[in-house]
């Protein structure tokens, strides 16, 4: 049974909804634009681009999976563990920048079949917020926990620094009806694919070693994500909202309504790092992965409905429900009352937000699919031959 998740008015929204995008990286511009219309002429005509989406969003799971299976506490990095076999790095080499490049490449496919539809820029962003904990976990097994590595507490606030990057840009848009897209992910999937190359070729060890004096590679990293954040995406999403107030074309008067959007991220951080601060158990030391899969899909449920709300031009609403059965389970837990199940709480309320997340997500898409009249993975028409 699926749910209709888009009302009436959203759906009236969509109908009215053109896309409108800046994207001002050199990188993007003068490099990979380049390259991915060279790659998209190879494309079969047939391909649907929201399959070519799907796909690239998989190597990221499996990527994932794959670093899950052979370095799932994040230890296998560090000196005196078992390593992370090196075919492995060259596989998550190659698998990342796969799903950049077809994430580059499916709407260049939408337009070059004619096929561009509102369904196809929610499901392509839709997943890129749910891929952000993906590749950020993935890329942690390069340096794991141990003395040249990172914290997981360390990793978990920078798992949001990445988290609240993203929906900077959709809370820009929900406010000037334009998405600015930001500098670092070109430069940040670029850097993470070749990371896992040299890893692969050089072996964990070369992270050992200080770049220079008694700087880290772990710090190098640590301040680049914090810098994408504070020095370059928060400062242009903030001048580019100041700007549409300054030319009256800010779509949102108040500053309350203006926002809305972050409410519910800001909640989402709240109880979890409740969570991990107060836990019993120290739970982020014992599953550090899985809490990051929970987090990051919880923020990705969150983020997909202010993507609704933005494309359709509707009000965004306060406080995503999925947060108030998480609040009583923070609550429960850090009470201290379930200490011993501490970690069966942890893997059933993961399971429930995986499962309610997917079962949106496939509502949103049958009954989108439905309204345009369209097959989400085919550029066939329903009942058509």
């Amino acid at each position: 049974v699926f749910y209709d998740y888009v009302t009436q008015e959203q759906l009236s929204g969509f109908d009215k909804y053109k896309y409108s995008a800046v994207d001002s990286n050199p990188l993007s511009i003068y490099v990979m634009h380049p390259f991915w219309n060279t790659v998209v002429k190879v494309l079969p005509t047939w391909l649907a681009p929201n399959l070519i989406t799907f796909t690239g969003f998989m190597f990221l799971v499996f990527t994932f999976s794959l670093l899950s299976f052979y370095d799932f506490d994040f230890y296998a990095s560090g000196k005196g563990y078992t390593h992370v076999p090196s075919w492995v790095w060259i596989a998550a080499g190659l698998f990342n920048f796969l799903a950049y490049t077809l994430d580059g490449v499916d709407g260049k496919q939408a337009r070059r079949t004619n096929s561009s539809t509102p369904l196809g820029e929610l499901f392509d962003h839709g997943l890129d917020s749910w891929a952000c904990v993906f590749f950020v976990a993935a890329v942690y097994s390069v340096f794991g926990r141990g003395e040249t590595g990172v914290s997981v507490e360390a990793l978990y606030y920078l798992l949001w620094v990445v988290l609240f990057s993203f929906i900077l840009s959709h809370w820009e848009k929900y406010n000037t009806g334009i998405l600015f897209l930001p500098w670092g992910y070109d430069l940040s999937q670029v850097t993470i694919s070749v990371v896992y190359i040299v890893t692969a070729v050089v072996g964990v060890e070369t992270w050992y070693k200080p770049v220079i004096w008694n700087i880290q590679y772990r710090d190098f990293f640590t301040v680049m994500i914090i810098a994408c954040l504070f020095v370059v995406t928060l400062p242009m999403s903030l001048f580019n909202v100041f700007k549409a107030y300054r030319n009256n074309t800010l779509k949102h008067s108040s500053v309350y309504e203006a926002l809305l959007p972050v409410f519910s991220p800001a909640v989402l951080f709240v109880l979890s790092t409740l969570w991990i601060s107060l836990s019993p158990t120290n739970i982020v030391q014992k599953q550090p992965r899985v809490f990051y899969l929970m987090v990051g899909t919880a923020f990705s449920n969150v983020t997909c409905k202010l993507i609704v709300c933005q494309m359709s031009n509707t009000r965004c609403k306060p406080l995503s429900l999925l947060l108030l059965p998480m609040t009583a389970v923070v609550m429960l837990v850090i009470s201290g009352t379930v200490q011993h199940s501490e970690t069966v709480i942890l893997y059933i309320w993961t399971s429930v937000v995986l499962l309610v997340h997917i079962h949106y997500g496939v509502s949103v898409v049958r009954q989108l699919s439905g309204h345009f009249k369209i097959c989400a993975f085919s550029l066939k028409k329903p009942n058509s031959d």
